[in-house]
């Protein structure tokens, strides 16, 4: 018997735009045929002659832009939508997590919701009984289970959302970008859970604008844009392929005011500027300037008191530093327009290509309001005058190149041992 489980031939969804064609009594049969006629034309397609192959136990990455069709793909893969052309095949039990909370009756209890998405999912009462405790334990919310999910946090619904359909043994695992809600220890908590699916011998698809978790989970990745797939291979390469294809679209400046506002709609990051020192948009720098990120966002209502919290990733998609204003700083306290800026001094980075990642968050308690993930790079390039530049001229290992004080001296007597 063949391990493939999942097969998907030559997939494509097409959607129409705009509203339906106004259609007016009044105006007659020819007026209507013309509306209809006019209509019929304008649509766009979001995912075009896509095919993937996916064997047991492996984990696929599916990555690119916002737009390239990630999530139409796995909807049609969980058989929300219907594809407009091609066909797949899924052998066994799917789970899919594609949004906050999906399948969650808002009116039961976690406790609830965890019998009803396993039932759902084809399982027996007595082999949910089996997993509860394991599922409430790993969630964290076991303080909040026999309360109504609508009363549930967006971090909380992800984490019960998460632990059920990781839990309840599915054939083949669907995940969407629904981590970024959780906290930093969960995300891990939840790497280390997909990692154990896979070795037991099931299938993962996973979505996601983290570089790093791709490649500590998936052997094989591909990359998709515009709705088509233009990569497929080892995570390593698609990876690579996909950080520095936007280096050239790099401007040093990216404008959200009018993105929709997402997450619990408190507070929306408007601009992101890589800066000099006296305010300059800097689209690219040298490992010798000191650079800045401005962040630009709104608080949307009162009594949040959101911060800006960065995530700086190389271009393989490593985590290099996180960083924020400081729990006791008085940043965004009042509803409006702020601006924080994070000064980062000369000499700290490496000849790289760099992404920063932006929360918004308040801390205490803790909140997270708004997500994007790599939304903003800059270019780094090597100086000849540069200080921590190898005097042999070998490239310099490491995701940073940080000019550290030394102290220097020569240690007096003889026989002494150093640390002695």
């Amino acid at each position: 018997m063949s391990d493939r489980m999942v097969l998907v031939e030559g997939i494509g969804k097409r959607y129409r735009l705009g509203g339906p064609a106004r259609m007016d009594i009044r105006k007659g049969l020819a007026h209507n045929l013309r509306a209809l006629a006019q209509r019929g034309g304008e649509h766009f397609w979001a995912l075009r002659d896509v095919d993937l192959e996916l064997r047991q136990g492996e984990a696929l990455g599916i990555i690119g832009r916002n737009g390239a069709g990630k999530s139409t793909l796995l909807k049609i893969l969980s058989r929300i939508t219907n594809p407009t052309e091609g066909r797949f095949e899924i052998h066994g039990r799917v789970s899919s997590l594609l949004e906050v909370g999906t399948g969650f009756h808002p009116e039961l209890s976690g406790r609830e919701n965890i019998f009803l998405n396993g039932t759902i999912l084809g399982m027996r009462r007595s082999e949910v009984k089996r997993k509860f405790d394991e599922i409430v334990d790993f969630s964290g919310v076991e303080l909040f289970i026999d309360n109504p999910v609508k009363h549930y946090s967006s971090g909380q619904k992800v984490r019960l959302a998460f632990a059920v359909a990781a839990h309840l043994e599915p054939e083949v695992l669907i995940i969407d970008e629904v981590l970024a809600v959780g906290d930093l220890e969960f995300q891990r908590k939840c790497l280390g859970k997909m990692q154990d699916v896979t070795s037991s011998g099931r299938t993962i698809l996973f979505v996601s604008h983290n570089m790093s978790a791709i490649n500590s989970l998936c052997r094989r990745c591909i990359l998709l844009e515009h709705g088509a797939k233009t990569m497929e291979g080892e995570t390593a390469d698609v990876v690579h392929a996909y950080v520095h294809g936007n280096d050239q679209e790099a401007s040093g400046v990216v404008d959200l005011s009018g993105s929709p506002v997402t997450g619990d709609g408190a507070a929306r990051l408007l601009q992101l500027r890589w800066v000099d020192p006296q305010g300059n948009t800097l689209p690219r720098a040298k490992v010798t300037d000191a650079v800045g990120l401005e962040v630009s966002y709104e608080v949307l209502r009162e009594g949040v008191r959101p911060q800006p919290v960065v995530f700086i990733h190389d271009s393989e998609g490593d985590h290099i530093f996180t960083s924020f204003p400081g729990i006791d700083v008085a940043v965004g306290r009042t509803v409006g327009r702020h601006v924080a800026t994070l000064r980062l001094p000369a000499n700290l980075f490496n000849e790289d290509t760099y992404f920063a990642s932006l929360w918004l968050a308040t801390w205490l308690p803790h909140k997270v309001h708004q997500v994007h993930e790599n939304v903003i790079n800059i270019s780094v390039m090597d100086d000849l005058a540069s200080p921590t530049r190898s005097p042999s001229h070998y490239r310099i290992r490491g995701a940073l190149r940080p000019l550290f004080p030394w102290d220097i001296g020569v240690r007096q007597g003889t026989g002494d041992h150093l640390g002695s």
